[in-house]
């Protein structure tokens, strides 16, 4: 009989994460869930998915934990990795979810050259990834396991951010996004969750970039 997927999440505990998270439980996975600071709410979290879980509990083995690590430092990622081998055994899929912004004017070059900012972007949006897989490589090479992360998609069509606040703009400008999408609609992190566990499950997809975005981009 097999054993359950093991996934790591990274900004786990809220927004895309927790959603995805979720979507993992549901399937029978074990999760770890990383927070950066809010300790309780990651726990509230971790008791929710061992209730929608189909897993049973069993003394002694957790099926979903929560670890904290700030992933702007390469020493914490590389904790967050070994506790996470120390918890669950394995690593079947990393979900690289972390991230950081700050909104500027993009036509005031003055207001883009505070260097720290520069910093914790790079570190935030782009090390850390790179750090995770490091970390994280030799234990999904053990399993044949899937490295899955998340990018703005202004990465492919730069257009400002599409961020959880940007759901309380007027709604006249939110119904000119929605009409803007070939499905008339916004997507949903419960949308982008679906697909990561195709990701996970997927034993043929590599190397690709998915968007979703319900047409947007199109």
């Amino acid at each position: 009989m097999s054993t359950p997927l093991v996934v790591l999440i990274t900004a786990g505990s809220a927004g895309l994460g927790a959603a995805t998270a979720r979507v993992f439980a549901k399937a029978g996975m074990r999760v770890i869930i990383n927070y950066s600071s809010n300790e309780l709410r990651a726990s509230i979290l971790v008791k929710e998915l061992h209730q929608i879980s189909p897993l049973s509990k069993t003394k002694g083995c957790n099926n979903f934990v929560s670890i904290r690590a700030d992933l702007s430092k390469r020493s914490d990622i590389q904790r967050l990795v070994s506790g996470s081998i120390l918890e669950m055994g394995k690593l079947d899929a990393v979900f690289s979810n972390g991230g950081w912004t700050s909104i500027q004017d993009f036509n005031d070059l003055d207001d883009n050259v505070d260097e720290e900012m520069w910093d914790k972007c790079w570190n935030m949006n782009v090390k850390s990834h790179l750090w995770l897989m490091h970390a994280s490589k030799k234990y999904l090479d053990e399993t044949e396991g899937a490295f899955i992360t998340t990018a703005s998609l202004a990465g492919v069509r730069p257009s400002g951010s599409s961020l959880d606040w940007g759901l309380k703009f007027p709604q006249e400008r939110l119904d000119s996004s929605v009409a803007r999408s070939q499905l008339k609609r916004f997507a949903t992190v419960e949308d982008v969750a679906e697909q990561v566990l195709y990701f996970v499950r997927s034993r043929s997809v590599t190397g690709v970039n998915m968007l979703i975005d319900a047409g947007w981009s199109l």
